[in-house]
């Protein structure tokens, strides 16, 4: 592709990220829930599909609280909301998890996958409470989705006490890894293809690539000491940015000589300018690294603070969409755009109108996550069943829920709802302290953790079949007053009824006729100690069985 052809090609591009875009919400406007069922339910007339019926009070109950705030409901919870007549009790329940203090903990988990995953690049970066605690408590506060972006691409101050500047931290000294990554995060767009050659099938060329890369040529990790964070020490350490330095192009990968030194590249917004700077070359002709032991001076000028501000501005014809398209992703088990971060003129969305309409209310309520998260989740797409003919786990047209795996932080709090560890914990805090006592999380993360990696995707195997049956799950079943087995072997309702204690506390439902029989005549045996038994190997068949390791 010549270069005439190559920038008609940037700006069709351009002009159709913007000129398909509708207006800004206006007062009488149909709510954006509307709106999805709307848009989905036309894509099904026309592809001639039959969507499921919605989905049962149980399962929207399990569903939501999972996708809100990270576990299962608590016995009481799911009896309260089953046993509830009121036509309005989903929108209560919605605002209640919204408001719930998991809230904040569950989206920080979920977005922390996206942020670093599981195996994070940089020495450092395992080690991120201080980052996981400011991520915390900005959903906790609904900071808007674009002033979280803006902080984490700025990162002031250091990595344990302030947080956000971890981000960047674990891209140090690899500015081509963080424009990869600030790309496909923040914009949807991959340019790991531009790194070596112009992308052959897109409009990205490698000065594009290096063009993006140039913003974090300048960044230095600055080490300034130690402090506590969450009972743990910390580095703190801040990310510097000197006055000069640039990153060297040259030129395609086959055509690279040894020795070849390239020539320098200055910062370039993709499909826009080049950022605009002064020359400070002269000014600081000899500058050196900045040592270690203390705060870091600001720099005279700030590239990362330039592409902040373009990354995130309700202009930027990526930045929007990008956004829009991962949380609907997170809702409904696929991107409008599939994969998520390949939005791409050849990867066209499965809905533009539904895509384009999100975005623009995303701006319009100034990135508002919560908001966004509260229409979707109202919608009656997302409160479709699971069940239908399509097998796919993510249907494409969204004619049925998706089915997805627990991932390995829900799987352990949901254990705990589950058995009342969490009461019983509670109850005695000091011997019970941590988060995860009663099985090791770190030993869970290894089977478990991979699920949930920011893209939706899963693959079990016999590691996840092992621990199930020969793990540390029996260390949640404890007899100690207040915990599930404590209750059941000292009531004195009939089995049948016990039966429907243990399903709404595992499973969120209650048994059907023949389940309700089986497990009733499997525990009532003669003797304490046999009962106990007996509850601990029906409670553990549920806490293990597909029904519980999926969300449907």
């Amino acid at each position: 592709m010549d270069h005439s052809h190559r920038a008609l090609t940037w700006l069709a591009l351009l002009a159709a990220f913007i000129t398909v875009l509708p207006p800004l919400a206006r007062a009488g406007d149909p709510p954006l829930r509307n709106v999805i069922d709307t848009e989905i339910a036309k894509v099904w007339s026309r592809e001639k599909i039959q969507s499921a019926g919605p989905c049962d009070d149980a399962t929207f109950l399990r569903r939501v609280s999972l996708d809100l705030c990270g576990l299962i409901p608590t016995h009481d919870e799911a009896k309260a909301f089953l046993d509830d007549s009121a036509t309005d009790k989903r929108a209560k329940l919605i605002e209640r998890l919204l408001d719930h203090a998991r809230y904040g903990v569950h989206q920080s988990d979920e977005w922390d996958m996206v942020f670093f995953g599981r195996k994070p690049p940089g020495y450092e970066a395992p080690h991120r409470e201080g980052f996981k605690r400011w991520l915390r408590d900005s959903f906790a506060q609904n900071t808007h989705f674009d002033q979280l972006a803006r902080a984490m691409l700025k990162a002031e101050g250091n990595t344990a006490e302030q947080g956000a500047a971890m981000y960047l931290v674990q891209y140090d000294r690899h500015p081509d890894d963080a424009a990869i990554a600030v790309s496909q995060t923040f914009l949807g767009v991959q340019l790991q293809c531009a790194h070596c050659h112009d992308h052959p099938y897109e409009p990205w060329t490698q000065r594009d690539f290096y063009g993006m890369a140039a913003f974090f040529a300048r960044l230095q990790m600055v080490k300034a000491g130690k402090t506590k964070v969450d009972d743990k020490e910390l580095e703190k350490i801040y990310l510097a940015e000197l006055n000069t330095g640039d990153v060297k192009f040259t030129g395609s990968a086959k055509d690279a000589k040894p020795g070849q030194k390239g020539e320098p590249v200055k910062p370039k917004f993709l499909l826009a300018s080049d950022l605009e700077e002064p020359d400070l070359t002269a000014e600081f002709k000899d500058e050196k690294r900045i040592p270690d032991g203390s705060p870091p001076p600001a720099p005279k000028f700030s590239r990362k603070d330039k592409l902040a501000e373009w990354v995130t501005s309700p202009q930027n014809p990526y930045f929007a969409r990008a956004v829009a398209n991962r949380l609907w992703a997170q809702f409904m088990g696929r991107g409008l755009v599939h994969p998520i971060d390949n939005m791409s003129a050849s990867n066209k969305p499965s809905h533009p109108e539904l895509l384009d309409a999100i975005a623009q209310e995303l701006i319009a309520h100034q990135f508002d996550v919560k908001w966004l998260i509260r229409e979707l989740v109202s919608s009656q797409t997302y409160q479709l069943a699971s069940t239908g003919e399509v097998a796919d786990a993510k249907p494409q047209w969204f004619e049925r829920a998706r089915t997805r795996p627990l991932s390995a932080e829900e799987l352990l709090e949901s254990w705990r709802v589950a058995t009342n560890f969490e009461v019983v914990a509670r109850r005695k805090p000091e011997e019970h302290k941590g988060r995860f006592y009663g099985v090791t999380f770190d030993y869970i993360r290894n089977y478990f953790g991979e699920p949930n990696n920011g893209v939706g995707d899963f693959q079990g195997g016999l590691h996840e079949h092992l621990y199930l049956n020969n793990g540390e799950l029996g260390r949640l079943m404890t007899s100690e007053k207040d915990g599930l087995i404590d209750q059941l072997l000292t009531s004195t309702e009939p089995w049948e009824s016990r039966v429907e204690r243990i399903y709404l506390a595992v499973l969120s439902r209650l048994p059907n006729a023949a389940e309700r029989a089986k497990f009733a005549d499997y525990c009532d045996v003669q003797g304490k100690d046999s009962q106990q038994t007996r509850l601990q190997e029906a409670i553990w068949v549920l806490m293990t069985c597909s029904e519980f390791r999926f969300n449907h």
